[in-house]
């Protein structure tokens, strides 16, 4: 392969892709991920790592984490997932994507291995990261887990310390129909003698992490008993957040707006105060420089992100029950005159832990994003009309987006969401 569209092609037309195929894709063990990388000499071993799980917040937090230690003055990896726009974006060091080269070399490289070995498209570009991260010599990298924990393929990392951002009902056929089966499948990423952070204390899973940390005599930390955050005013493009806690107790601002920022901040802080005492100089300034400019450094969207002001356009991907209700709190938030709501759910999606909870007196654009995972816009549009939610069927994201804009009125709040891809493909609209 020559060029890095030929690169892309191959992996997504020789490998299976959750995204796209859904729990097909899911490989429930570890063993392609180290055969991958054993024939890399194992570079998930020559860096160090910060491990990011959780229903929701683990993307979120994991940028900020990742703008705060550049800030310092480290070299920062970052592997997230999925992207939106651009396939570079799961790989970064500081604000800079992987380079189209290092994709086509490393399939060139790999192509043999990767045919005899079978594995997902997720497995390989986990290995991609690892030794992209090696190769480059980051001081330390940030790893988001991308489906659960236990069986993640990220979770052959040794971390010097693990964050779990909160616990929610989602992906329940892959993970556990009640919230402590799913809570034992994040805190699988929990190691033995690391530092493991629970960035919001719930009385239902505490006890499991409580136990898992206990067998593996892992410290634990639950991070909101220990800072805590208060917004103190808000903008189109940051919030300003009074922090207290035995660190810092000051007013930062930080440039994702999403209430729901607040519970993954204290989260945030405590990683910060367990990777200092390994050594590392993160200032207060790097911090406060790190949280003003998420977006800047790590290239971080989608979240509560206003993407137009005329007309009043703002996306997010919460595409759970705890996402949705969060959403929903956001929208109390701003003032407008009529809500348009453009939305797309993958047919895989349990809606009845969506729907009930979206507001009534909006107008719904349905639509199907073009992967074949999506539900039409005709189905969506038949369950969503069972919850009081009435509205159009348009068919593609793009259509659904022009119908709302054309009845958008000044006053009026357009929101996009309900899937990863919806947002994808607006926000790709966009670039």
């Amino acid at each position: 392969m020559n060029t890095y569209t030929e690169a892309i092609e191959y992996l997504y037309s020789r490998l299976p892709v959750f995204t796209r195929d859904g729990a097909s894709a899911y490989k429930k063990d570890l063993d392609r991920t180290l055969e991958l990388c054993a024939a890399l000499d194992n570079p998930q071993h020559k860096f160090k790592t910060i491990h990011v799980g959780g229903t929701n917040g683990k993307g979120s937090s994991s940028h900020m984490l990742a703008a705060i230690l550049s800030s310092a003055g480290y070299k920062t990896g970052l592997y997230t997932s999925p992207h939106l726009v651009d396939f570079r974006e799961r790989v970064r060091i500081n604000s800079e994507m992987i380079s189209e080269q290092f994709v086509v070399d490393y399939v060139n490289t790999q192509r043999n291995l990767i045919e005899a070995v079978k594995p997902s498209f997720f497995e390989v570009t986990v290995a991609m990261a690892f030794d992209y991260f090696a190769q480059e010599s980051v001081d330390i990298a940030i790893i988001e887990v991308g489906l659960g924990g236990r069986l993640d393929s990220t979770n052959i990392i040794s971390p010097e310390v693990a964050l779990i951002t909160n616990i929610g009902m989602d992906h329940m056929n892959l993970l556990g129909d009640t919230i402590q089966e799913i809570a034992y499948e994040k805190a699988g990423i929990i190691k033995a003698n690391t530092p493991i952070v629970i960035s919001e204390f719930d009385p239902l899973t505490a006890p499991v992490f409580e136990a898992k940390a206990q067998e593996f005599q892992a410290p634990l930390l639950f991070a909101d008993q220990v800072y805590k955050a208060e917004r103190t005013s808000k903008e189109h493009h940051y919030q300003s957040i009074l922090i207290t806690g035995p660190s810092m107790s000051n007013i930062v601002k930080l440039d994702l707006t999403g209430s729901y920022q607040l519970k993954n901040i204290v989260g945030v802080l405590a990683i910060v105060d367990q990777i200092r005492k390994i050594g590392f100089d993160v200032s207060i300034d790097a911090i406060e420089t790190g949280l003003a400019n998420v977006q800047r450094l790590t290239g971080f969207q989608g979240r509560w992100q206003t993407i137009s002001i005329d007309p009043l356009i703002i996306c997010d991907t919460g595409h759970n029950e705890d996402g949705i209700r969060e959403v929903v709190k956001n929208l109390e938030e701003v003032s407008y005159r009529k809500l348009h709501v453009v939305i797309g759910a993958m047919k895989d999606k349990d809606l009845d832990h969506m729907l009930p909870f979206l507001p009534k007196d909006a107008i719904y654009y349905f639509s199907n994003p073009d992967i074949p995972r999506a539900m039409t816009a005709e189905e969506l549009q038949e369950k969503a009309a069972n919850y009081g939610l009435l509205g159009k069927s348009l068919g593609s994201v793009h259509h659904a987006l022009e119908a709302a804009k054309s009845a958008f009125q000044r006053g009026d709040l357009i929101f996009v969401g309900g899937s990863n891809f919806v947002v994808a493909e607006v926000l790709q609209s966009l670039a």
